[in-house]
C-alpha cells in the first residue's frame, strides 16, 4: 500500500458546501508506505541498535559518570539514546498518522498494531537508561553535565530528575510498559473504532460522528434537534462499551499512581506538564468563580437574541439568528490565516506556509477517519503533520490557525532535538491559541457591519468559553469519574449523573440540558487518551490572552521574545519563559487577567444591544 494520493473532493465535503477539492497530506517525508524498504531498514536497524545500546550502557552509568571523562562518555549516550528516540518516534508516527487517516480499515489497523507493538518492545529495552542516570548522586551528574559535550542535555538531565520519587525498580517499569499495549493503549483502540464506526440517523441519512456534530451548528434548529438526538440516541446504545473503557482506564491509571506514589487522582499530569497542583486548582477555582460573569451571563444574552428563556442544548452552538452563514473555501481560509500570521511576523507566516505548499496537512473529511483535529509533531528530523476535517465554517478557519499554532510551535522547537522539543502541556496550547486570536482580530478588522462584527464576537467568545469554561467543567468532571472510581465500578447511569452535574454547573440556567445530552460524554477522546489533558486549553487560553494584553501594550520587541518562548520547546520551565512578559502564573491574579478578556468581549456583545 502506497499513502501518498493527490488531495480528493469527498461527499462530505460537498455536502459543507464547498465546491474544491481539500488537500491530504503526503507522509512519504516519513515513509512511502507501508511496504516501504526503509521503513523495513528502519524496523531492523531499531532492534539491533537498542540491544546493543543495552550491552553498552545497562548498569555501567555509574562508572562512567565517576570517570575523568564523564562529560564525553556520558555526553556520547545520550546522543546515542537521543538518535534512537526519534528514530523510534518517527515509525510510531508514520503508524498513527496513517491509522488515523481511516481507523476502520483493518489493513491500517493491523499495521499500525504490529508496529505499536515493536516500538514498544524496543523502547522497553531502553528504559533502564533514564532509571539509571536518575540514580546517579546529583552532585556527580550535574558536574559532568556543567562541560561539554553533556552540558547540551542539562535541562533534560534536569528535568527528568522531578520523575526520580515516582519510578519503579527497572523490571517493574519495563513491566508496566510492556503491558500497556494490551491494557491501556488496547482500550484506547477499542474506543477510537467504535467511535469511528458509529452511524447516526438523520433523516434519510446515517453520518459519522463528525458530519452529524456539525449539524448541530446548522442555522435551521430542526436539524439541530434531530443531529442532537440522533447523537443521543446512537451513544446511549453503545454506553455499555463506553462505560467499560471508562470504568478499565481508570482503574488502570488508579494502579499505576498507587504503585508510583502519586496521592491526587491528577498528580501524574501535573508531573507531566511540569507544573505545580496548587496552580491549576486556582485557574478551576477562578473559572468556576467566573461562571456568572462569563457563561451564565452569555448563554442569556444568547437566548434573548433567540427570543427564548433559555435555550435548548442543541442551540448552544447555534449561529445567530438573521445572520447570514458565511462558508470559507480552503483558500480563504489559507489566505485569511496567513495574513494574520504575517501582520504579526513575517517568519511565523512563511513557516505556516510551508504546511500548504508541503503537503503537511490532510483537510477532507472521511468515512473512518479520526475526528477532530491535531497537529502532530512526529520527531525532530521530519516535521509536524496537520489533520482537520475541514466543513467551511467559521470555527474551522479558527481550528486551521489553531493547529498551525501548533505546528508553527512544533517546528521552532525542533533544533531542542528529540529529547528536548517536546513542549510540557502547559505551553503546549499557547502557540495556537495565540495564532487564534491573531486570525480573529484580523477577521474582526474586516467586519463589513455590526451584524458580521456581532457574529464574529459571539463566535470568539463561545471559543473562548468552550476552551476555558467547558474545558475546565470536563476537568471537574474527569476528576469525580476518577475519584469515585477508586470506590468501585461505576454504572453507566453514575457516570451521566456526574456529566450533567458539572456541565449544569457550567453552562448555567440558560441552556436546558434535556434528555439525550447525558450520554454525550461518552465521545470525548481526550478522557480516553490523556486523562486530564483537557485543562491545558484553559491554561493556554488564559495564558494568551495575558500574553496578547502585553502584546497590545507594546508591540517591540514582543515577536523576538515570542519565537524564543517557543523555539526553547521544553529546554526551559513555563515560569522562567514567561518571565521576559513580566506574567508570574503563580501569582493567583493571574488567571483574572485572561478571563477579564472574556468578560470584555462580552461586555462589547451586550452594549451592541442598545447601538
Amino acid at each position: 500500500m502506497r499513502f501518498t494520493s493527490s488531495a480528493t473532493f469527498s461527499p462530505a465535503d460537498a455536502a459543507a458546501g464547498l465546491s474544491e477539492t481539500l488537500p491530504e497530506w503526503n507522509l512519504a517525508d516519513l515513509y512511502e508506505g507501508t511496504d516501504s524498504p526503509r521503513l523495513k531498514a528502519d524496523l531492523a536497524r531499531v532492534a539491533e541498535e537498542v540491544t546493543q545500546f543495552g550491552k553498552d550502557y545497562r548498569g555501567k552509568l555509574s562508572e562512567l559518570a565517576t570517570d575523568a571523562q564523564a562529560s564525553a562518555t556520558l555526553g556520547e549516550a545520550v546522543a546515542r539514546y537521543e538518535v534512537l528516540q526519534d528514530l523510534l518516534g518517527r515509525l510510531m508516527s508514520f503508524a498513527g498518522l496513517l491509522y488515523s487517516g481511516d481507523t476502520t480499515d483493518p489493513t491500517r489497523a493491523k499495521f499500525y498494531g504490529d508496529v505499536q507493538e515493536k516500538i514498544t518492545n524496543a523502547s522497553a529495552q531502553l528504559l533502564f537508561f533514564q532509571l539509571e542516570l536518575n540514580r546517579l548522586d546529583d552532585a556527580v551528574l550535574m558536574a559532568a553535565a556543567g562541560t561539554a559535550p553533556l552540558s547540551r542535555w542539562k535541562p533534560w538531565l534536569e528535568d527528568i530528575r522531578k520523575e526520580k520519587p515516582y519510578e519503579l525498580e527497572d523490571k517493574l517499569e519495563e513491566l508496566f510498559h510492556e503491558k500497556y499495549i494490551s491494557g491501556a493503549a488496547a482500550w484506547n483502540r477499542l474506543f477510537d473504532e467504535t467511535i469511528a464506526s458509529l452511524r447516526f440517523k438523520v433523516g434519510a441519512e446515517e453520518l459519522a460522528i463528525e458530519p452529524v456534530l456539525n449539524l448541530m451548528q446548522d442555522p435551521n434548529e430542526d436539524k439541530r434537534r434531530e443531529a442532537a438526538q440522533a447523537i443521543g440516541v446512537t451513544l446511549k446504545g453503545n454506553l455499555r462499551t463506553f462505560s467499560l473503557i471508562t470504568n478499565t482506564l481508570a482503574k488502570d491509571k488508579e494502579i499505576s499512581d498507587r504503585w508510583r506514589g502519586f496521592k491526587d487522582v491528577a498528580d501524574s499530569r501535573h508531573l507531566s506538564n511540569r507544573v505545580e497542583g496548587e496552580v491549576v486548582e486556582a485557574l478551576a477555582k477562578a473559572v468556576t468563580q467566573a461562571h456568572p460573569r462569563l457563561s451564565h451571563r452569555y448563554y442569556k444574552l444568547k437566548a434573548k437574541w433567540f427570543g427564548k428563556d433559555a435555550l435548548d442544548y442543541w442551540d448552544r452552538s447555534a449561529p445567530l439568528p438573521a445572520t447570514p452563514s458565511k462558508r470559507y473555501s480552503w483558500e480563504e481560509a489559507r489566505g485569511i490565516v496567513l495574513d494574520a500570521y504575517k501582520g504579526f511576523a513575517p517568519r511565523m507566516a512563511e513557516i505556516a506556509g510551508d504546511f500548504f505548499d508541503k503537503r503537511w496537512i490532510d483537510a477532507p473529511v472521511r468515512p473512518g477517519k479520526a475526528p477532530g483535529a491535531f497537529s502532530h509533531p512526529t520527531v525532530p528530523s521530519a516535521h509536524p503533520y496537520v489533520l482537520l476535517n475541514y466543513q467551511g465554517r467559521t470555527r474551522d478557519v479558527m481550528t486551521l490557525a489553531h493547529e498551525l499554532g501548533h505546528g508553527v510551535h512544533q517546528v521552532l522547537a525542533a533544533p531542542q532535538g528529540a529529547l528536548m522539543a517536546p513542549t510540557p502541556l502547559t505551553l503546549a496550547e499557547t502557540a495556537s491559541v495565540f495564532g487564534e486570536m491573531l486570525t480573529f482580530r484580523s477577521l474582526l478588522a474586516q467586519a463589513p457591519d455590526t451584524t458580521q462584527r456581532r457574529a464574529l464576537l459571539a463566535s470568539k467568545v463561545e471559543d473562548m468559553l468552550n476552551t476555558v469554561v467547558r474545558q475546565m467543567a470536563f476537568y471537574a468532571f474527569e476528576r469525580k469519574v476518577h475519584t469515585e472510581r477508586r470506590n468501585g465500578e461505576l454504572t453507566a447511569d453514575q457516570i451521566c449523573e456526574i456529566w450533567m452535574s458539572v456541565q449544569g454547573d457550567s453552562l448555567g440556567p440558560s441552556i436546558r440540558l434535556g434528555p439525550g445530552y447525558e450520554t454525550f460524554w461518552a465521545y470525548i477522546p481526550h478522557f480516553i487518551h490523556s486523562p486530564f489533558y483537557v485543562y491545558a486549553y484553559a491554561f493556554g487560553d488564559c495564558l494568551v490572552n495575558s500574553l496578547y494584553g502585553v502584546y497590545q501594550k507594546a508591540h517591540e520587541g514582543f515577536a523576538e521574545r515570542y519565537f524564543a518562548l517557543l523555539e526553547a520547546g521544553g529546554a526551559k520551565p513555563y515560569d522562567e519563559l514567561l518571565k521576559p512578559f513580566g506574567l508570574d502564573a503563580r501569582d493567583p491574579a493571574f488567571w483574572g487577567i485572561g478571563l477579564e478578556m472574556i468578560e470584555g468581549l462580552i461586555g462589547e456583545l451586550e452594549a451592541m444591544e442598545g447601538a
